[in-house]
């Protein structure tokens, strides 16, 4: 696979009761709040990070992938040259990578990251 998924993101209103219902399913836990919005998920030696993620506003209930891309504003440029739409971004993430949010071509919404 070229591009990876490489993270996951619970999106929620309420951060701990979210980690409390996914860690009691799952036997996920957060670690402690690295930031106002999001809660890192520690879910063992398998599978790929994530988080919870509580933004304060709409969109508050989903579910996001992301793919791992070389060049995040050229994926984003991409996505519109094949009929996708960009919903957000490019944007700086707290560790200094940047993110978008794109729509494929029927509406299914994804998230890409990257170091630029």
């Amino acid at each position: 696979m070229a591009d990876p998924v490489v993270r996951f993101e619970i999106g929620c209103r309420d951060r701990k009761k979210t980690a409390e219902f996914y860690g009691n399913l799952f036997g996920w836990s957060p670690k402690p709040d690295t930031n106002p919005y999001s809660n890192e998920v520690v879910a063992g030696n398998k599978g790929i990070p994530g988080a919870y993620t509580a933004l304060g506003h709409e969109p508050h209930n989903y579910v996001m992938i992301y793919v791992e891309v070389d060049d995040v504003a050229k994926a984003v440029e991409r996505t519109k040259t094949l009929g996708g739409k960009v919903r957000v971004g490019p944007l700086p993430t707290p560790d200094g990578r940047l993110f978008a949010w794109i729509h494929d071509p029927e509406g299914a919404m994804i998230g890409i990251v990257g170091s630029k």
